[in-house]
C-alpha cells in the first residue's frame, strides 16, 4: 500500500540526505560542514588521505515498487560541482541517498568516477539501482557505502 507523502516531502529529503551525509562523516572523524553554495551542499576534510571534499548530494524517496529506479543527475549539476570546488580548492564528489523499501542507502564517490561508471549522455547521468549495479558498487573500492534499516513499528492508521 502506498502512503501518500507531504507537500513538502522532497525538500525534506533533500535536507535529511545532507544531514544524514554529514552526520556519517562527522562520525568518522572527518571535519565538515554543510554550506549554502550553488553546486555542492558539503565541504569535508578526509582524515584518511587530507582531500579536501566538496560534496553535492542527490537524495530520493522511493514508493513501493520504485526501488530500482535509477536517479538522475543533470550534466549541468556536474558543471555546478565543479565550478564550486575550483572556488573552494577542493575534490567534486557526489553522495547518493536512496531511501527505498526498509533500507536507506548512501554511496559517496569522486564524481571522476561517478562518470567513468556512467558516462554523462546528452542531458544527465543515471546511477543505476538495480540488483546487478548495487553489487558492482559494493565491489568497487572507490564507492563509500553506509546504509540504514528502517522498520516502522507502530504507526498511525
Amino acid at each position: 500500500m502506498e502512503v501518500p507523502k507531504s507537500s513538502r516531502h522532497s525538500k525534506i529529503t533533500g535536507d535529511f540526505g545532507e544531514a544524514l551525509v554529514l552526520y556519517w562523516l562527522s562520525k568518522y572523524g572527518f571535519e565538515c560542514a554543510r554550506i549554502d553554495h550553488t553546486g555542492i551542499d558539503l565541504i569535508a576534510r578526509n582524515p584518511h588521505t587530507d582531500e579536501a571534499m566538496g560534496i553535492s548530494v542527490k537524495s530520493r524517496s522511493r514508493s513501493p515498487g520504485r526501488e530500482k529506479a535509477y536517479l538522475h543527475i543533470p550534466n549541468k549539476d556536474l558543471k555546478k560541482a565543479q565550478e564550486a570546488c575550483d572556488t573552494f580548492g577542493c575534490v567534486p564528489y557526489f553522495a547518493i541517498v536512496v531511501d527505498a523499501a526498509e533500507r536507506i542507502r548512501v554511496f559517496i564517490t569522486s564524481m571522476d568516477h561517478l562518470v567513468e561508471l556512467f558516462p554523462p549522455t546528452a542531458n544527465s547521468v543515471g546511477w543505476k539501482m538495480t540488483d546487478k549495479h548495487l553489487e558492482r558498487y559494493y565491489d568497487d573500492p572507490q564507492v563509500m557505502i553506509f546504509e540504514l534499516r528502517a522498520a516502522t513499528c507502530r504507526w498511525w492508521r
